[in-house]
């Protein structure tokens, strides 16, 4: 049985380094700025909780009775660094002395900068649930396209190694003669920064859209999932085609989220291969935080529109997939034909492929209505070469 999302993990503890001094902000307390209505390390308590980590220490210095008053409404435990103008490193092991005495029993520790306030909960849970395998290295990185981001996962008994460490380098050189591994993940936001105020902003907006994958994090995903090329040659055709008949809709002033309808088009077929494949592809997106992209891959299979409803990226993603076989274009009328040959010695079968034509066909009506050019034109700027006729 999989474990719960957010099952406890009492050998879990996690610091969030908060005790820079925010001089590229000039003034602004990085760890307290407002983004989508919670301060950086709210978010933070908010994720490591969700992943089972109730162990959570603040590191702080500049500004530190701030930063204190606020780790005391979440109900973190606060450590002062009074040599925060040191550098983070000297915040590092002000917080693991601390950690090593609050919490003897600690046998994985993460580690992050309220810089990095946004990675996701399941994000935390791949890596603790790596970390709990007999191979798993001392090290974790979750890594996005290659890239190590946060948080890191330690092993507690690397803690008196790091606190003996002179050099310099920071955390990162201490733990280089350690083993480790990149674990990847789907998810960007593992190096999304805050050092300056465009960075701000654009976390900002990022953290409003935390619940919907990027067209790269839907690809990051298909990598992990092992989904084979003919799979991912048909996810990038429907991609195409969603989006194509999206950017037409827009253009008549439809206001459909291009973005993330070209995510959940990659990630329609994500579970393929499983049964209810849609359903249960639904469910991982869900687990992974994709809410928002989670309901449109749920109903890619077959759908009911009425009449007064609008058209959303929902009804756009689902008829993008009618529209390719494999990486060819296909019409929609000739798509169920094929199904309603191939299972011709079926009626049961063939009253549930009729059925969803005439929903497929109903859609297909109300989306050309609304495009902005002939459905032709639209189909033609995808570059996908044509199966048939349409």
């Amino acid at each position: 049985m999989a474990r719960p999302p957010d099952a406890p993990r009492p050998a879990v503890c996690a610091v969030i380094l908060a005790g820079g001094l925010s001089s590229r902000m000039a003034g602004p307390l990085k760890p307290l700025l407002p983004l989508a209505g919670r301060t950086p390390l709210a978010r933070l308590a908010d994720t490591f909780r969700q992943a089972g980590v109730e162990r959570i220490a603040v590191a702080g210095g500049h500004r530190g009775d701030e930063v204190a008053a606020e780790a005391a409404r979440l109900g973190l435990h606060f450590v002062n660094n009074p040599h925060y103008q040191r550098g983070m490193f000297s915040t590092v092991t002000t917080a693991l002395a601390a950690v090593a005495g609050l919490w003897p029993h600690c046998r994985r520790l993460l580690l992050t900068p309220a810089d990095v306030p946004l990675f996701r909960p399941a994000t935390v849970a791949r890596l603790l649930d790596r970390a709990e395998e007999s191979d798993a290295p001392p090290v974790l990185y979750p890594a996005f396209a290659g890239q190590r981001g946060h948080p890191p996962c330690l092993d507690a008994g690397l803690i008196p190694a790091i606190l003996d460490y002179a050099g310099d380098g920071g955390l990162r050189a201490a733990l280089d003669p350690f083993p480790f591994e990149e674990l990847p993940v789907p998810d960007s936001l593992t190096l999304a920064d805050m050092d300056t105020p465009d960075d701000y902003a654009a976390l900002a907006a990022l953290a409003k859209r935390a619940d919907c994958p990027s067209p790269a994090e839907a690809e990051a995903l298909l990598a992990i999932q092992a989904v084979p090329p003919q799979g991912l040659a048909h996810a990038r055709g429907v991609a195409a085609v969603a989006v194509a008949l999206a950017r037409s809709q827009n253009a008549a002033g439809a206001g459909l989220d291009l973005e993330l309808t070209e995510a959940a088009a990659l990630l329609h077929d994500v579970a393929k291969g499983r049964p209810h494949h849609e359903a249960e592809g639904g469910r991982l997106l869900e687990r992974l935080g994709f809410s928002r992209a989670a309901a449109i891959v749920a109903a890619h299979r077959d759908l009911e529109l009425p009449a007064d409803a609008p058209i959303t990226e929902r009804e756009i993603v689902y008829l993008a997939d009618k529209f390719v076989h494999g990486s060819r274009l296909v019409s929609v009328a000739e798509r169920f034909g094929q199904k309603l040959t191939l299972f011709a010695h079926d009626p049961e079968a063939t009253a549930a492929i009729t059925r969803r034509r005439q929903n497929a066909l109903a859609v297909l009506n109300r989306v050309t209505k609304a495009l902005s050019r002939p459905l032709a034109e639209v189909l033609a700027q995808t570059g996908l070469p044509w199966e048939g006729r349409l």
